[in-house]
C-alpha cells in the first residue's frame, strides 16, 4: 500500500491540479512499479510559505527579495 505525501506551497494550486497530481502520482506508481491504484494513498499538504525555510529564511521572505 503506497502512501505518498506531497508537500507544497498554496500559490497557484487550485482544486484542479491537486487532482492531476493525485492522478498522475497514481498512475505513476501503478505503471512503474504495479502498485494498484486503489490501495495507494496520495496526501497533499499546503505549507504557509511563512512555515517554509530555505537557507535560513521563510520562502515568504525570500520571496520578498
Amino acid at each position: 500500500m503506497p502512501y505518498v505525501n506531497i508537500k507544497l506551497t498554496p500559490q497557484g494550486l487550485t482544486l484542479a491540479k491537486k487532482n492531476k497530481l493525485i492522478r498522475g502520482v497514481t498512475e505513476l506508481l501503478r505503471d512503474e512499479l504495479g502498485k494498484n491504484p486503489q490501495t495507494t494513498i496520495v496526501i497533499i499538504e499546503e505549507v504557509q510559505t511563512g512555515n517554509w525555510g530555505i537557507d535560513g529564511k521563510s520562502v515568504t521572505q525570500r520571496q520578498a527579495q
